[in-house]
């Protein structure tokens, strides 16, 4: 199957390296309470963002696009931009049961928006071969929402002292920053939101 991969796809496979090392490093962050794991879990996110810049840039200076390549980087995406800040916003703090609620829906929300890319990108492409904007917001924005925990975990304002406290709703705590996640994954999946593409 290797044989089979562009240049551009291994720069696409970085960036869900960096994407599955962010998550493993919020797990050893769990387990150890160590600041550093955190932050180079955070650390992550504008690496694969370099890797994801990357690969798109190559696959068109060596004319290597592919429906692999495609999938590939959706998936990527979904792992880096997607799976692993909810799973650093779980370590950061934010695990009351309205908490997952919004971390998972911010998760879908992100594989909505990319298999809706996927499926749209050649109508929107349109003669001219190339997608002029995005409907909704682009997944690696992400990276964003994690710059933000980052912030939080530099100033010791994880776990209890995470911004914003928490609140009880019926039998279940929320943390209001999780609701940045669950605005995030809306504005992903909106289609009266279009964003012109660089």
């Amino acid at each position: 199957m290797i044989r089979g991969f562009h240049v551009a796809d291994f720069f696409t496979l970085a960036n869900a390296a960096c994407g599955t090392a962010a998550i493993f490093l919020a797990m050893a962050f769990i387990g150890s309470q160590s600041v550093g794991h955190f932050l180079w879990s955070a650390a992550m996110a504008p690496a694969a963002l370099i890797f994801d810049i990357l690969d798109g840039r190559i696959a068109r200076l060596r004319h290597e696009h592919s429906a692999l390549g495609r999938e590939l980087d959706s998936l990527s995406d979904v792992i880096s931009f997607g799976v692993a800040p909810a799973a650093l916003a779980y370590a950061a703090g934010m695990h009351g049961g309205w908490d997952v609620v919004a971390l998972i829906y911010f998760v879908c929300c992100g594989v909505s928006r990319l298999a809706r890319y996927n499926v749209t990108a050649d109508d929107l492409a349109g003669d001219s071969g190339k997608v002029k904007y995005f409907e909704g917001t682009p997944i690696p924005t992400t990276v964003l929402l994690t710059a933000l925990l980052a912030w939080a975990a530099w100033h010791g304002r994880l776990g209890q002292d995470l911004y914003g406290g928490s609140v009880m709703l019926g039998s279940w705590a929320l943390h209001p920053l999780a609701l940045l996640f669950a605005v995030s994954g809306t504005l992903m999946i909106s289609k009266t939101l279009r964003i012109p593409k660089i």
